[in-house]
């Protein structure tokens, strides 16, 4: 009786899916690997899964471009593997081969001399606040995901739990040297982020914007050179509170900022606002820390206050890549945080009491997507 519950257990129940059996047949596969009618989708299927068999491969390469600044050693011009072998201190057959894989990823181009150029994707790379910062800091991530059986179940310290450690207490636990790295590699991304969130969500019935884990005040200047009657508040920690001060007055608005130290764990959020955003803030955390913080949130506007939420957001009902994947499995890393579907940050604002919950269509998913919501008049 046991055993037999026990093999019940262990063996799937095989009703149906008699498509799938079929397709996981190796026999199957060698058939349709040569039938006219099924050789193209067969060959396309296999293309694209050895794509995923060798994307931590592809991920490195660009690491490697990176580290060793080729992608702006390139910009000035086309160059030769000997040239760029001696001033890396990398033999030159092996420049040469990290070269033919830049190549072939569609980074760098390949002249009829042997040199080598920037294509126009590594051109973009340099193109892109803060990308190459995120590269460089992907080592730690990726040194997680070497074991991801071991992340899945939680077993061990991450890298990144290390690296992000503001995500686990106050502010009086974080070391002003890691506030500055958190701040700076967030500073350098976050203009992308404006970018979309300003194509997404008009602020001109915005009065006054409380941006609640501002850091250095990226977004919030994006919002001001946009909206210049704008009055700005900005929550954050009291170790982010310097570079935010230093970013904005250099941006000529203190005289419409006002700048308050603190954490939203602890402590009731500034009043006064009529929007308050949370610019990559929420998949930080977990529920619980979500769902206080948009009860703080909701007592802190007024009647008709709109609150705006963006970051990259899993797919939710439709998986996607960039948050199903990517942010998934990074903030799974950081030990905290999860992403979530626009439809689940949907429901924990409407049971903070929010409603008029709109979600615009994101330009970018691996950016931010956005959702936008009201407290009831």
């Amino acid at each position: 009786m046991t055993v037999a519950g026990d093999l019940t257990e262990r063996r799937p129940q095989r009703r149906g899916g008699w498509l799938t059996r079929l397709i996981s047949n190796p026999r199957f596969q060698h058939w349709a690997s040569g039938f006219p009618l099924t050789r193209g989708i067969a060959r396309r299927d296999g293309a694209e899964i050895f794509d995923i068999v060798q994307g931590f491969v592809q991920s490195q390469v660009l690491s490697a471009l990176v580290e060793l600044e080729l992608l702006h050693r390139l910009a000035d011009g086309p160059q030769g593997p000997a040239g760029l072998a001696r001033r890396t201190g990398v033999p030159e057959d092996r420049m040469t081969i990290l070269l033919q894989a830049g190549a072939a990823l569609h980074l760098l181009t390949r002249r009829r001399d042997g040199r080598y150029a920037l294509a126009r994707k590594g051109a973009a790379i340099l193109g892109v606040p803060g990308l190459e910062a995120m590269i460089r800091h992907h080592h730690a991530f990726y040194a997680d995901m070497a074991d991801p059986v071991a992340l899945l179940r939680g077993q061990g310290e991450t890298e990144l739990a290390r690296f992000w450690p503001y995500v686990f207490g106050a502010a009086a636990e974080m070391e002003p040297e890691v506030a500055h790295r958190y701040s700076d590699l967030m500073a350098q991304s976050q203009g992308l982020v404006a970018q979309d969130v300003l194509r997404m969500i008009p602020f001109k019935d915005t009065r006054h914007l409380l941006d609640i884990g501002g850091g250095s005040g990226a977004f919030l200047g994006a919002v001001a050179a946009r909206y210049p009657r704008l009055s700005l508040t900005l929550f954050d920690l009291p170790e982010v509170i310097p570079s935010a001060r230093a970013r904005l007055a250099q941006a000529g608005l203190s005289a419409r900022l006002t700048l308050v130290p603190g954490s939203f764990r602890t402590e009731s959020l500034p009043m006064g606002a009529d929007t308050i955003s949370l610019i990559r803030v929420l998949y930080d955390h977990d529920d619980a820390t979500v769902t206080a913080l948009l009860a703080k949130i909701h007592a802190a506007l007024p009647p008709g206050g709109r609150l705006i939420v963006a970051e990259p957001m899993a797919g939710g009902a439709r998986p996607e890549r960039a948050g199903d994947v990517y942010f998934a499995f990074y903030t799974m890393a950081m030990g905290t945080g999860r992403a979530r579907s626009a439809a689940r940050i949907a429901a924990l604002c409407r049971a903070a009491g929010f409603d008029q919950i709109h979600t615009p269509r994101s330009l970018r998913p691996f950016v931010a997507s956005a959702v936008s919501c009201v407290k009831s008049a």
